[in-house]
């Protein structure tokens, strides 16, 4: 009769019942064995590489016949920032991840399962916390700072384990009597589980990434309630994991420490645990010790999402990296199956890595380049519009002052079975486009050294007379031949290495002339494209620019 007494004073208000918030949040109904998971960020700052690399994770746990939601978990206020959520929602949309239940924005949500912010559930973690106190697994603790501090200090000088527990637990029995004066005297309080546990007991469980892990049970009388009638992390994640039936919890693997509370609280509030999967942090190189570390918000400006973004990196091609950290066998999939979807690749936990995958800035560049290099021209086009709308208002004008000059531009090269790389992210375009537009191109040429100035400039005067902007790509490469041969030069490297001293060089360095002089570049895609798509016009003013300077 004491524990319903208690609870009636601790939760007056509370009417609705735990069972009642069990049927408010029925199962779901998917097939079987789909799996439900979800990304669960305090709205702290911005999106970390890391957390979008447990967000992709989450997400292709959950697969197309699973569910993948986004919950807020926004009980420390004192750490939270102005429009952090929309931002992890924006974060994660930036590259694909969007998921399919959670919230939205700062005020809104969608899904069944919701609230999706924990802060907007306060009555729902007071509930169970008051079915607890009913069953006497569940006390008010009315310990001081100082208090609490000097039982730290006790702990401290006899070498035991730091926390409230056993002996230190000094209202572990409280009576309802004893409380309610303390209550009408104004004492704040908090309410502490009554555990369970046994100081020489061990769980074990089977992480899904890392194997069996075996550890002691847990004995401390963990906080569930904060002075404020809010839940802390470890109880409102155990009770929205079970009200929105989460099956599968991925995280990082500073949280491993915490599953015995965590398993713990399931087992008291009568909860199945989901299954956990401790993600290994990404790791990288440090150059001053030459050993690996975590990656730092403070020291590695790629650790925040929008370094990417801002560099423009595709989502698709930053998708396609994180695959390749997260299963080692992806990348012989992927070059199994060119064409084929990310969503066909069989991702599993098991095969991530246990000691943490290390971050390749080069290796996601190449990534990058061969996604690129698989798009389409108007898909270039797209991306880097939408791109440099954002980021780059110059390049934007001059692209969208005339979209098919700029298409014609990106479909250099694009479709053949072995398409250039020349492009691994979208701030490289500018660069990569710059000799087609007067405004970007600064006229300096890089002619190479194996041709003089002579043989150079008599070679562009003698191209500017006989250049048949009408002729075909077939055509093109002999009259380059004809022109080689005609000034002194081989007809082919294979003609030169036969007898290089009969031969001021090859064809191919006549071309490289011609090349220099249309585009300043020593190598370049197809040059018979690039005048093609430069026009006549362009091209004989670049050839008698390069002639006068």
């Amino acid at each position: 009769m004491d524990n319903l007494t208690m609870s009636q004073l601790l939760f007056p208000s509370i009417t609705k019942t735990a069972a009642d918030y069990e049927a408010a949040y029925p199962p779901r109904g998917l097939k079987e064995r789909a799996k439900v998971t979800r990304f669960a960020p305090s709205p702290t700052g911005f999106l970390h590489f890391g957390s979008l690399f447990a967000a992709f994770i989450a997400a292709k746990t959950a697969g197309k016949d699973g569910v993948f939601y986004l919950r807020i978990e926004d009980t420390d206020k004192k750490r939270e920032v102005e429009n952090g959520v929309i931002g992890m929602v924006n974060g994660l949309r930036e590259f694909g991840i969007v998921p399919d239940e959670g919230a939205v924005s700062e005020t809104e949500e969608k899904g069944c399962y919701g609230p999706y912010t924990q802060s907007r559930r306060t009555p729902i973690y007071q509930a169970f916390v008051k079915e607890l106190v009913e069953q006497g697994m569940a006390y008010p603790c009315f310990m001081t700072e100082e208090e609490i501090s000097a039982v730290r200090e006790k702990q401290e000088a006899a070498k035991v384990l730091p926390g409230i527990y056993g002996e230190y637990a000094i209202y572990r029995n409280i009576t309802a009597e004893e409380a309610k004066k303390r209550i009408d005297n104004g004492e704040e309080y908090v309410v502490r589980l009554k555990s369970p546990g046994r100081p020489d007991g061990r769980i074990s469980f089977k992480d899904e990434i890392k194997g069996k892990i075996e550890m002691p049970e847990n004995i401390l009388d963990v906080v569930l309630l904060k002075k404020d009638g809010t839940p802390t992390y470890h109880f409102a994640h155990a009770v929205d994991d079970h009200l929105m039936h989460t099956t599968h919890v991925t995280r990082g693997d500073e949280w491993i420490s915490s599953v015995p509370i965590h398993l713990q609280l399931q087992r008291v509030l009568g909860f199945k645990p989901p299954k956990y999967a401790h993600i290994a942090p990404i790791m990288k190189e440090d150059a001053e010790t030459g050993g690996k570390r975590k990656l730092s918000k403070r020291k590695d400006p790629e650790a925040a999402v929008s370094f990417y973004a801002e560099a423009g990196y595709p989502a698709g091609a930053v998708s396609e990296y994180l695959m390749t950290v997260a299963n080692s066998n992806y990348e012989d999939w992927r070059r199994a199956n060119k064409t084929e979807s990310m969503d066909k690749f069989d991702f599993k936990l098991s095969k991530m890595s246990k000691a943490g995958a290390l971050f390749d800035m080069v290796k996601l560049h190449d990534v990058s380049k061969t996604y690129i290099s698989t798009m389409n021209a108007e898909e270039v086009y797209s991306a880097v519009e939408e791109w440099s709308g954002k980021y780059d208002a110059g390049l934007h004008a001059l692209m969208t002052a005339d979209e098919e000059y700029a298409k014609r531009i990106f479909s250099i090269e694009r479709g053949n079975k072995k398409p250039r790389k020349d492009i691994g992210k979208w701030s490289e375009v500018k660069d990569y486009i710059s000799y087609f537009y007067d405004e970007l191109f600064d006229g300096v040429r890089g002619w190479a050294d194996n041709v003089s100035k002579e043989d150079r400039d008599a070679l562009l005067r003698r191209y500017a007379e006989i250049y048949d902007h009408s002729g075909s790509a077939e055509e093109w490469f002999p009259q380059i031949q004809e022109l080689a041969a005609e000034a002194g030069f081989a007809r082919s490297p294979k003609e030169y290495k036969q007898a290089p001293e009969s031969f001021k060089g090859h064809a191919g360095d006549v071309a490289g002339v011609i090349r220099a002089a249309v585009t300043g570049r020593l190598s370049t895609p197809d040059l018979y494209s690039i005048m093609q798509v430069m026009g006549r016009d362009k091209v004989m003013e670049r050839i008698h620019q390069a002639l006068e300077a």
